[in-house]
Parts: structure tokens; sequence; C-alpha cells
């Protein structure tokens, strides 16, 4: 009988990118194992395994996330683009191959499915006030008109996926972390946490802000 949470997937590491579930990856493939790698899975299911390679310890993640491929286009001299959406999450049990391209066993990874739901919809209602508070004080704060997608995911463990995916700055280790986490509502009490501590300190800026323009506004 054969296993069906276990399968061979190509690997694709990248430095310091963390793949989520439903988010789109463009990527130019250039390097001659990864355009074999290309051609080898758009022969099949036009799936491969993207996952975190660190520049500082030279080491891949144990978690990454299967990226499917919806466009290609190859150029003359072999280069090609492509355009990819996150999948299920994996963890690799066993790097089986390291040439002409890395190739592993691993296994999905699934959300533990035991979260109470009135306590996960109101952590869910929560994140989104603190991620709506965020966006609306940044955009005070640069006088830019700062607004959220019309299609921000309704759903926790969806919303969970797209505020790891679109974490700012250089977080590709708490992405990784968040990516790696089993449980819904382990990821929004973290997202929750950054987002509260986020809020408050653009909340301080904004009413240093706004002493000092009224100071300016006194003083004409």
């Amino acid at each position: 009988m054969t296993d069906l949470s276990v399968r061979e997937l190509p690997l694709f590491p990248l430095p310091d990118v963390v793949l989520f579930p439903q988010e789109v990856l463009p990527l130019h493939i250039f390097e001659s194992r990864y355009r074999i790698m290309l051609q080898s899975v758009l022969e099949s299911d036009r799936r491969f395994g993207v996952v975190r390679w660190d520049p500082q310890t030279k080491t891949i993640a144990d978690v990454g996330c299967c990226a499917e491929i919806l466009q290609h286009k190859t150029s003359k001299d072999g280069r090609s683009n492509i355009v990819t959406l996150g999948q299920q999450r994996f963890r690799i049990l066993e790097v089986i191959r390291e040439a002409p391209f890395r190739t592993a066993m691993v296994s999905w990874v699934e959300d533990d499915e035991a979260d109470n739901h009135n306590q996960l919809q109101e952590l869910y209602n929560s994140v989104a006030k603190a991620l709506d508070d965020v966006v609306f004080l940044t955009g005070k704060l640069t006088g830019s008109d700062h607004t959220l997608p019309d299609d921000l995911p309704n759903l926790p463990r969806e919303l969970s996926f797209w505020i790891g995916a679109h974490l700012g700055g250089p977080v590709a280790e708490e992405q990784q972390a968040l990516l790696e986490l089993t449980k819904t509502s382990h990821r929004l009490q973290r997202e929750y946490e950054m987002l509260d501590h986020t809020r408050r300190q653009l909340a301080a800026r904004t009413v240093l802000k706004d002493s000092l323009s009224n100071v300016d506004q006194a003083n004409n």
C-alpha cells in the first residue's frame, strides 16, 4: 500500500526565502542543475519544494513549502522565468539525491485542527484588528494611502499564512518559525504579539508627530 503522505520531491533552496501556502512566488531559473530540474518537473506534476537556505549556517531548513508552476517561459539561452503558487507544507525526511539536482523524501505538514472554533475566531478578530491598525497608523505616519487588499483571507489559517508571508524587513527566521508551527492558534497568537508591538510603537510615533506638528503651528 502506497503512503500518500510521503513522496519524492525536487528541492529548490533559496537564500532567506520562505514560501507560504497560497502565496505567489516568481523565480528566474538560470543555473544548469535547476534548468534540468525545471524540465523534469514540467514533465511530471509541475511541483517542487521551496526551502529556506540559511547563508549563515550554510544549511537548509527542515520544513518548506511545495510550489506549483502556474506559468513558465524559456528564452533562447535556456534561462526561464516561472510563476509559482505555494501549496502544501512539507518536512524533509531524507535527502536521497544531490545530483543533477537535490531530491528528498518528504512528508506533508498539516495544522492540528483541535483548536476551539470560538476562541480561534476571537483570535482571528484580534489579529485582523491589529493588522488594520498597523496599516492605518503606517499610512498616517508616512502621509500615504495604505490599505489592506480586498481579498484578505477570511479564514484563520489562511490569514495566518498571509501575515507570515507579508512580514516586512529581514525576518526570514521568524517566517520560518511561523511556517513550522502546526497549530493555527499558535501562529495567530505569535502574529498578534508582533502586530500589537508594532501597533504600540506606531501609535507612540504618531502622538509624537502630532505633538510636534501642534508646536509648529503654535509657533507660526
